[in-house]
């Protein structure tokens, strides 16, 4: 069985599209502290992708998908993955690397996926104090 490989690092482009995600769940303003939390977050903690898809309640990608798909054919061409970025709440959101979990999930569901994680921002009422 192929396993993959991961990088210690996120890639570059992880961030911009984890914040394009957050930004259609939070303010833009919350998305980017998050995004630069998660920027700034010490080493990669590890979580089986199983724990992960069930955490965020989101479905496993069939090994068609064409994301997956092509991540399945990194890890075949031995290129590493980039970690995926997760924020913590009720349901985990993956900021970004859903179909990297995916394709990990496909070659072994136990398999510990490198992980940088943060908390959930605070939801803010919108409202301004008035004295």
């Amino acid at each position: 069985m192929t396993r993959e490989h991961w990088k210690d690092e996120p890639e570059t482009q992880d961030y911009p599209a984890a914040r394009s995600y957050l930004s259609l769940l939070v303010e833009p303003s919350e998305a980017k502290r998050t995004v630069k939390a998660l920027a700034d977050s010490p080493d990669a903690v590890r979580y089986k992708a199983k724990d992960i898809l069930r955490a965020a309640g989101l479905p496993l990608l069939p090994l068609d998908d064409p994301e997956v798909a092509k991540d399945l054919a990194k890890v075949q061409a031995g290129t590493k993955l980039s970690p995926v970025l997760l924020v913590r709440g009720d349901p985990l959101w993956v900021a970004d690397g859903y179909h990297r979990i995916c394709a990990s999930y496909h070659l072994d569901e136990d398999a510990e996926i490198p992980c940088r994680i943060v908390a959930r921002p605070r939801a803010s009422s919108g409202r301004k104090r008035t004295r």
